[in-house]
């Protein structure tokens, strides 16, 4: 499993690159994939808990 700094990393790369694609263009089919694994980092973080 990734440790917690990295996967915050991807995270945040994922939503900025997500919501560039959509200032460029709503409509762009990479919105749904990159959506997508974002979702898939999302829930692997959720399920790793609160962390201490």
């Amino acid at each position: 499993m990734k440790d917690d700094n990295q996967l915050e990393d991807q995270i945040e790369q994922l939503r900025k690159r997500m919501y560039q694609i959509y200032v460029d263009d709503p409509e762009d089919d990479q919105l749904l994939k990159v959506s997508q694994e974002l979702d898939v980092l999302l829930n692997e973080f959720a399920k790793k808990g609160p962390t201490s």
